[in-house]
């Protein structure tokens, strides 16, 4: 029996589906200009992860197998849709400044992924513990990396907002190659690098063997030959 609170650890630390597992790398550096940007994004995939989890979790046992992709598709879509219209409706400029991403969540492949290897093999309670968990690990790194990148950038902390804080020097001097592809990647190298040092793990070998989900996937591990 899987422990809650290791579940609900294991997304935000152990198992981050960006620093550990490199998934979402997409909308990570595309919308990470700035620190709202970062965590509007960050909450809607929490969102579209627990409901999509828990309900697939549900639907698992009647969904044949061989349209359960369709189908976990067709269940992500719904929940999109719905954070979509909700953000353009009450958070316009935030809707705006996420664009084509946040309809896009759709087919990030962290969620998709979780629908595979958990949802659709436990309860719903731990399925919907995973989502907060995956969710809330894909969104600390997000706020993170556009706090970095704005505050560098442009010399501002949460700008576009009532708590919207200039800080002096950087707001005169902005390093303005963190706004730019070339510094979200810069930025990411280093938080991986520190997230790595800290953790004080040797490198992994690719391969099932070596992932940080093999127990719940039903594959067939075997060790790399040498």
């Amino acid at each position: 029996m899987k422990k809650p609170f290791g579940i609900l650890l294991n997304g935000i630390i152990k198992e981050n589906p960006v620093l550990v597992t490199m998934l979402g790398m997409c909308p990570l550096l595309a919308v990470t200009t700035t620190a709202v940007n970062g965590l509007g994004l960050g909450v809607a995939t929490v969102f579209v992860l627990l409901c999509s989890n828990f309900t697939i979790s549900l639907l698992s046992k009647i969904i044949p197998d061989q349209v359960r992709l369709p189908c976990y598709i067709v269940t992500i879509a719904g929940f999109v849709t719905f954070v979509d219209r909700m953000v353009e409706a009450f958070v316009p400029v935030l809707y705006n400044s996420l664009g084509i991403f946040l309809p896009l969540i759709t087919v990030n492949c962290i969620i998709l992924g979780r629908a595979e290897l958990f949802a659709s093999k436990n309860n719903p309670f731990l399925s919907a513990l995973d989502g907060i968990s995956m969710g809330l690990g894909f969104t600390w790194v997000l706020f993170l990396m556009g706090a970095i990148r704005e505050i560098l950038g442009a010399g501002t902390f949460l700008a576009g907002t009532s708590f919207a804080v200039e800080l002096p020097i950087l707001s005169d001097n902005p390093v303005m190659l963190f706004l730019f592809p070339a510094g979200g990647f810069f930025t990411f190298a280093m938080i991986i690098t520190i997230v790595n040092k800290l953790s004080d793990k040797p490198p992994r070998e690719i391969g099932c063997a070596n992932c940080p989900s093999k127990n719940i996937c039903n594959r067939n591990i075997t060790p790399p030959t040498k």
